[in-house]
């Protein structure tokens, strides 16, 4: 399925580097648990889905769930086993930029122990290191 936008404005994006801290998204702002992330990447639609299914299944449709991390920036890929020139690669998919601290995850509504374990099993989806967060 994947969450991506419907129209964007250039076809392929450049890829900048990646680092530092959240400045926004960094908080919890919606529900009274989180998924933090501890490093920085770029999460694929793919990963974000899976993690997404992972935590829905735990809950069995108990509990709300938000998703802070949105994938909005192309990502392009040259062809196997094609020579060097010939300019930038087609796109293949989207990627969100997650940086240090940012909220990937947040869900309300189940009991501490029961969202810590949905959280655990989202964040071995990820590719990146997470922390579980509550709101105090």
């Amino acid at each position: 399925m994947g969450i991506f936008p419907a129209k964007t404005k250039f076809r392929k994006h450049q890829r900048r580097r990646l680092r530092g801290k959240a400045s926004a998204g960094a908080v919890l702002i919606f529900g009274e648990f989180g998924l933090q992330a501890m490093e920085c990447d770029y999460l694929t639609t793919n990963q974000i889905e899976a993690a997404r299914k992972a935590l829905t299944h735990h809950l069995k449709r108990g509990g709300k769930v938000w998703v802070r991390a949105f994938a909005d920036k192309i990502r392009t890929a040259r062809a196997a086993e094609t020579r060097m020139g010939g300019g930038k690669g087609a796109p293949v998919g989207y990627v969100a930029p997650v940086k240090r601290g940012h909220i990937i995850f947040e869900i309300s509504g189940i009991a501490r122990a029961a969202a810590k374990e949905a959280m655990r099993l989202a964040a071995h989806k990820l590719p990146i290191e997470t922390r579980f967060l509550e709101k105090v």
